[in-house]
């Protein structure tokens, strides 16, 4: 029969003392690593907020189109390939689609410059492109292109060829 004595308590002790200590280092370790991880989120949040900000300066256009296809608010307007915008708003004028967009600075765009809506892959999302003009004058901030093109429907092409209707 063993029998008490304070020194086997406290080899006791001690062991649960280390155990109590190497959980607490885990803990640490598992903080330090969560602290790291917000930190990283918090520093893409504002970097991405910066560039949107960075964005938004600019200029904004505006132009009708008859289809916009399922255009989205915050789909890419291109020039040449090269995302210079995004659009802003999409809303509906005398039974037409108007599109607002924001345009980068740096880009001036032609008053006889052609928006049309364009579709990325075979059912891929919509975005716009820009073909720029040959027109001395510029379109301004709160100016419209003119000149459009509406989203092809790959349904009616399709039907067409197979079916040879035409509208």
């Amino acid at each position: 029969m063993r029998r008490w004595s304070p020194a086997g308590r406290r080899g006791r002790e001690g062991e649960e003392d280390r155990n109590v200590r190497a959980g607490r280092g885990v803990e640490i370790v598992v903080g330090l690593f969560v602290v790291a991880g917000v930190l990283c989120l918090a520093h893409m949040s504002v970097r991405l907020a910066r560039r949107e900000v960075i964005r938004g300066a600019g200029y904004e256009v505006q132009a009708v189109f008859a289809d916009v296809g399922g255009l989205r608010v915050g789909a890419p307007v291109t020039l040449a390939g090269v995302d210079i915008g995004r659009v802003k708003a999409v809303t509906i004028q005398d039974y037409n689609g108007l599109v607002s967009m924001q345009i980068t600075a740096r880009v001036p765009l032609q008053a006889d410059a052609i928006a049309s809506v364009r579709t990325r892959g075979l059912i891929g999302e919509r975005y716009i492109t820009i073909s720029p003009g040959g027109d001395e004058t510029l379109i301004g901030d709160g100016g419209q292109i003119v000149e459009t093109e509406p989203a092809v429907d790959f349904e009616q092409l399709i039907s067409k060829l197979v079916f040879g209707k035409g509208d």
